[in-house]
């Protein structure tokens, strides 16, 4: 493996520790009488069916695509961005309950808080991709002769993104790098995530990385260090108990 591969393998491992480490948000309720809960019941997520697209325009998609396809670009190790259904992902957490925010309080009055309160704006994601996608394409057709993101040179969109990241490229009337914020966390969970949601195809992801996926245990390969997994990963719906 030469240096550039494992300096990427290394990047994209740190990457998923870091998304582990994140908290999640939940809401405390009062239950009187039996407890709301069964075994299997009501537990298994809805299958993403990758076919069509539920928020994107194929205008969109085609932005998506390109930017996708930058961030993971395709190697020895895995394809790229887009053949692994990243774009797909985004499209279905766009058009749930992720893309209108209706799991936060989404009432006024909104200021400038620190960075580790999170987003404080009143701006969707949902929104906030279409109007990033927007102001990008506006910018890369007055920069680049007419010519949409998608159209320009690998070279160029590795420079608009790296600008993006900085906050540098000035965009109409968005945050540049608000978008690269979320571009970025929602590339990285659409590889790793199972592919029930749309993302990690084939489980590319988790075979770069040796994850062994959903199988129950594993408790005998835990303190093997430095041996490799010698099953392949199984994901949700392809677990032997799906139903």
């Amino acid at each position: 493996m030469n240096q550039s591969v494992i300096a990427r393998r290394r990047f994209l491992l740190a990457s998923v520790s870091l998304m582990a480490a994140v908290p999640t948000i939940g809401c405390a309720q009062a239950y009187s009488g039996a407890l709301p809960w069964s075994a299997n019941a009501n537990g298994s997520p809805k299958p993403v069916d990758p076919a069509g697209w539920t928020y994107f325009t194929p205008e969109e998609v085609a932005v998506i695509d390109a930017l996708v396809d930058r961030l993971i670009p395709a190697d020895d190790l895995s394809p790229g961005g887009k053949d692994v259904g990243i774009t797909v992902y985004i499209d279905r957490q766009l058009s749930g309950p992720f893309g209108n925010d209706s799991w936060f309080y989404m009432s006024p009055p909104f200021q400038e808080g620190y960075p580790g309160q999170g987003v404080q704006s009143p701006v969707t994601p949902a929104q906030r991709y279409r109007k990033s996608i927007a102001a990008l394409e506006t910018y890369c057709h007055g920069a680049y002769a007419g010519k949409g993101f998608a159209q320009i040179p690998p070279d160029e969109q590795d420079k608009l993104i790296g600008q993006m990241e900085k906050g540098t490229l000035q965009l109409d009337k968005v945050s540049s790098k608000a978008f690269f914020q979320m571009l970025w966390q929602n590339t990285k969970e659409g590889f790793f995530a199972d592919p029930v949601y749309g993302g990690n195809k084939d489980m590319a992801g988790w075979r770069m990385i040796g994850f062994p996926g959903a199988r129950y245990d594993y408790r005998d390969w835990v303190t093997k260090y430095n041996q490799p997994y010698p099953l392949p990963p199984i994901g949700i719906k392809t677990h032997p108990d799906w139903s």
